[in-house]
């Protein structure tokens, strides 16, 4: 059913895109034609009066020439028209080289032609060192210090990155090596960061090749992550897709990821950085995402959750050859919580686990961590769910005198591989019930008969958001 759905899914989207007429687009800033790029049309939280292209700021797009001033001439210029209308910058076609840059405009929008691709910088020097974020302390590179993201922004409002399926490419291959190497002193670059924000919108995009994660919205608010593909090589670790991250209303829709990570991680915090920053991730919608993680979870809930997770609502999945359906990682020392978390709808193909939970994920950024800081993770659902070639339906380990409550499977159909697991179900200090599951559970999650796990039925204020469409 959810193969049917994918394919009129992208049927309909081709047919679409085939709709969209191309025509003139005049720059406010030069009254200049802007050459290549007809009309052209999208759906954002807000239109904008003022737009510019790139090449007025000296872009040059053959793939070699640095667009890093560009760029950051740009924004800069466009941002007078902050309260007046807003502005857009266009990204016509062409490859167009460029080195970390901010955007510092609210109510504006980076806008990618369909045959524009913008390639990261491979340079450390084209990546400003900034501070570790808050709720992190050193992160894993132990440093007050990181790279900046290739995109970011700080303390914006309506902010919209988009285009018609442009590319942005991390070119995070020497990245990754040096980090392997341990030969970097500060943390590998997100390719796109939006902190302390609201209203925020990144959609219609092919990501590729990130440095580390991909999509990273951080302590923001009203979060629309949509219709975006996502590719990393399945082998390097940390390549996570969407990391919702101690944000409140996110909608996260139509995404297709490849990884080497969680496809979506949602995190809140480290350890007692997290705990003392108390901002939670919380009202999180995943809807109809497809994911390829080998050695990764679909969903993550943490490891980093020390903030708390709270209210999410994933639906309508769609997983192939991937570790883990949703996997709940945390540890003593984590505090936080994870509570109310629902997932119905799954379809998944080839994969480790279906069901994972473990208290023992005990990576820490340093020794100031309280290890009597114990996670409360309660109130976990998963209902309707069907797999095939399942090495272990379940493994499911809380923490001793920590338990895991109130975890609720049913409606759920387990084919297992060639070479399963001799124990399917897994389970230590969990406390829950099953209903019409295959094959049966653990004894310490018994069956109650034909007795289906919620799912809320209230909307969330994020799935009231009106979209307009914009034309230029």
């Amino acid at each position: 059913m959810f193969w049917c759905f994918q394919i009129i899914r992208t049927v309909a989207l081709i047919v679409l895109l085939g709709l969209v007429g191309f025509r003139e687009v005049k720059c406010s800033r030069t009254g200049k034609v802007l050459e290549s790029v007809s009309s052209f049309s999208y759906e954002a939280i807000n239109c904008r009066k003022h737009s510019a292209s790139l090449t007025d700021f000296g872009g040059v797009g053959d793939g070699k020439t640095s667009n890093t001033i560009a760029f950051r001439k740009a924004i800069e210029y466009l941002k007078q028209f902050e309260s007046d209308g807003g502005s857009q910058l266009i990204v016509p076609p062409g490859k167009w080289l460029s080195g970390s840059f901010n955007l510092t405009s609210s109510n504006f929008t980076l806008f990618l032609h369909k045959d524009a691709i913008i390639l990261a910088s491979q340079d450390e020097g084209d990546y400003p060192v900034i501070p570790q974020l808050p709720s992190y302390g050193g992160g894993r590179n132990l440093s007050d210090s990181r790279y900046a993201p290739f995109i970011f922004g700080t303390n914006l409002t309506d902010v919209v990155i988009t285009g018609n399926n442009g590319t942005i490419d991390g070119q995070g291959a020497p990245w990754w090596d040096k980090f392997s190497k341990k030969e970097l002193n500060y943390g590998r670059p997100f390719l796109i960061e939006i902190m302390y924000s609201d209203q925020v919108q990144i959609s219609n995009l092919t990501l590729l090749n990130s440095p580390n994660w991909f999509v990273h919205p951080v302590y923001s608010s009203n979060v629309l992550v949509l219709s975006l593909t996502i590719l990393a090589p399945v082998t390097v670790s940390n390549t996570d897709g969407i990391d919702p991250d101690s944000c409140t209303n996110v909608r996260i829709e139509d995404c297709y990821v490849v990884s080497g990570d969680d496809c979506i991680a949602v995190k809140s915090g480290w350890d007692e950085y997290g705990i003392n920053f108390r901002m939670p991730t919380r009202h999180l919608i995943i809807r109809r995402m497809t994911c390829i993680s080998p050695k990764s979870a679909v969903i993550a809930l943490g490891s980093e959750m020390s903030g708390g997770i709270e209210d999410v609502r994933a639906e309508d999945i769609v997983a192939i050859n991937s570790e883990s359906a949703v996997s709940i990682k945390t540890a003593p020392g984590r505090g936080g919580y994870v509570k109310d978390i629902f997932a119905r709808r799954f379809e998944m193909n080839t994969m480790k686990y279906v069901f994972r939970m473990t208290g023992a994920y005990r990576s820490h950024p340093d020794q100031g961590f309280d290890p009597k800081a114990l996670p409360v993770v309660t109130r976990i659902s998963n209902s309707d769910m069907v797999a095939k070639n399942v090495t272990m339906t379940a493994d499911l380990a809380g923490i001793d005198g920590d338990s895991f409550t109130d975890i609720c499977f049913s409606n759920v159909t387990i084919e297992l591989s060639p070479k399963p697991k001799e124990v399917q179900w897994n389970c230590t200090d969990v406390v829950g019930l099953t209903s019409v599951v295959s094959p049966p559970a653990c004894s310490l999650l018994p069956d109650e008969g034909k007795n289906p796990c919620p799912f809320p039925s209230d909307k969330l204020p994020i799935d009231d958001i009106q979209f307009q469409t914009c034309s230029y």
